[in-house]
């Protein structure tokens, strides 16, 4: 489905959508909720253009009048019986009535009763217009379809809601016709059914004068409108509601170059609305008489105003034009872009003067190259970007300079820029940090590395292989301690090691050896405990060996003992970081 929150915001135009928000604060205001339906939702969910805004309001619409003119909405004309109001707000037509269900004892003639907008739906002519989108808080861009004209329009299918639908209401024939011709849909086949018996019972006699009036003045707002015309003579319906007009009547010439100089303003962001323009060529060959009688069946006597004002209104916007204060092309062009666009659509067909043709050429095909021209990368370079305030101000502001010929050089545009370019962000700081708890874990697993490495050198040079492999098979979680008890178990083993060698090389060594002695009874008492504890339970095997030692190779430990007060560091590591700690535990054993 639709999301038609976002198709609102995307497909209507900047004037439609300040109309549909000043008409939904208002009727918030007056404490009514108000729902977009009918044919606004059909163009919004097919991609048609959107032509009017169609209002149902719960509630009494006429209340809404006098609050809608103050917020500068023309009143064109309204219809008491069905509270209905029409409006003409900065450019868009709009309609606003209130939510009703109808009954008719007669054909032509229905009974009006006020009720919520899902029975004012029901009782619509097509399920493709019997559908609404809610414009209130909590529910804004709700999609109420009770009928599924959503389903109709996926099949480009014409489908009355009611079986007495043509007959109860005869202006649904002539709008089917319309419809037809706009969409290029059919009627679905009961549909055509009804269609063609009604119109076989002469059913549009008993059409009333209003909704003929208003099924006239429709032909006018359509967008192709001598389509429209054309496909009503065709079925005969002129005949019944207004002999004298016909196609033949029409500037067929004229509506096509109209069309034409409509695509040029288009093109640049101008949505004039045609309807004037078109009933001043589809009644340009009519005689006076049936145009006065014409203009007198229309519902909506401002928009008679409005199409007899056409010609005027043009000629006041010629002279704006030719004024020197709008010589320049940016002046021109801001004043094209900025007037009541269905002047601006007229002068442009209509003038014959050569310097507004030539400005209306300039400012359809000349000046709009200028776009190409603005320096995008260059601002990009001096870190002028979309994100910025006042960026889309400033690109306009270039694009006028460009067109009046102001920035004509690379050097004028950076000094045009250089103003708007915002600092320079600071540098980078890199900041010097500290030894963090994680560099002093590496040096606690270095020195650790560092103290294994030595004992190993001990245990294979003092206690042989197999007193280092019986070392590991009876404390293996010495081994597999965290860092700081598996630097005070190696610390014990080292004072073992020391201890449990002296006595085994006293006899066959000379006084070198003993000389260690001491340095390595100098240490605290509590460790030499926990070495003694340690190394106890070793003190077997490593005696074993040591004769073996001493008569092989009993030249071999002197030099040993040269090499063990590099011991030192490592001894001297280990009580800084790992004695002290595990003497506390050992006079606990104690």
């Amino acid at each position: 489905m639709a999301d038609y929150a976002y198709l609102l915001e995307n497909r209507l135009s900047l004037n439609q959508r300040s109309a549909l928000e000043k008409v939904r604060d208002i009727a918030r205001n007056h404490g009514m909720t108000v729902f977009l339906a009918g044919g606004a939702i059909r163009d919004l969910s097919t991609g048609f253009p959107v032509r009017d805004l169609d209002f149902t309001v719960q509630g009494n619409a006429l209340k809404l009048k006098k609050s809608l003119e103050k917020a500068g909405a023309e009143l064109w004309g309204e219809h008491e019986p069905s509270r209905t109001l029409f409006f003409w707000f900065h450019g868009v037509r709009i309609e606003v009535s209130s939510a009703r269900s109808e009954e008719y004892p007669k054909p032509g003639k229905p009974v009006y009763h006020w009720s919520a907008i899902l029975e004012d739906l029901r009782r619509r002519d097509f399920t493709a217009n019997a559908m609404a989108v809610s414009l209130n808080e909590g529910s804004y861009g709700l999609l109420l379809d009770p009928l599924n004209g959503i389903a109709d329009i996926e099949a480009r299918t014409l489908r009355v809601v009611s079986p007495y639908g043509f007959i109860e209401d005869p202006s649904r024939l002539l709008r089917a016709v319309r419809l037809a011709a706009r969409t290029g849909w059919e009627m679905d086949e009961r549909t055509r059914g009804r269609y063609e018996n009604a119109k076989e019972e002469d059913a549009i006699e008993a059409i009333p004068a209003y909704l003929k009036g208003y099924e006239l003045e429709e032909i006018v707002h359509e967008e192709d409108a001598l389509k429209a015309l054309k496909a009503l003579e065709a079925e005969g319906w002129m005949k019944q509601i207004f002999p004298a007009w016909t196609s033949s009547k029409a500037d067929a010439k004229g509506l096509e170059a109209l069309h034409q100089t409509l695509l040029h303003l288009l093109m640049q962001g101008i949505h004039p609305d045609l309807s004037a323009a078109h009933m001043e060529l589809l009644t340009a060959k009519l005689t006076p008489k049936d145009r006065s009688a014409l203009k007198r069946l229309f519902p909506r006597p401002g928009f008679v105003k409005h199409w007899e004002r056409l010609e005027h209104n043009a000629k006041e916007f010629q002279k704006e034009l030719l004024d020197k204060k709008n010589a320049a092309p940016s002046a021109t062009w801001k004043l094209l872009t900025s007037y009541a666009a269905e002047p601006v659509l007229w002068l442009a067909y209509t003038s014959k003067n050569s310097l507004v043709q030539t400005k209306f050429k300039n400012f359809a095909t000349v000046w709009p190259e200028a776009r190409q021209k603005i320096p995008t990368a260059m601002m990009l370079e001096k870190r002028i970007t979309p994100d910025l305030p006042g960026y889309q101000e400033l690109v306009q502001e270039i694009f006028f300079a460009l067109m009046d010929g102001k920035l004509g050089t690379d050097e004028e545009m950076r000094a045009f820029l250089e103003p708007h370019s915002p600092p320079a962000p600071p540098p980078p700081v890199s900041i010097r940090r500290t030894r963090t708890k994680r560099a002093k874990i590496v040096e606690e697993e270095e020195d650790q590395a560092e103290l294994e490495a030595h004992v190993e050198g001990l245990d294979e040079e003092e206690f042989g292989d197999e007193g280092h492999e019986d070392h590991e098979e009876e404390e293996p979680e010495i081994r597999l301690a965290p860092a700081k008890k598996a630097t005070v178990a190696k610390a014990a083993k080292v004072a073992a090691a020391a201890e449990k060698a002296a006595p085994v090389k006293k006899v066959p060594v000379a006084a070198k050896p003993v000389k260690t002695a001491p340095a390595k009874a100098a240490k605290p008492t509590p460790a030499k405990a926990v070495a003694k504890a340690v190394a106890s339970k070793k003190a077997v095997k490593p005696a074993k060996k040591a004769p073996v030692k001493v008569t092989k190779k009993p030249a071999k430990p002197a030099p040993k003992a040269v090499k063990k007060p590099a011991a030192r560091p490592s001894a001297k590591l280990a009580k800084k970081k790992a004695v002290k700690k595990a003497a506390k535990p050992a006079k606990k054993k104690r």
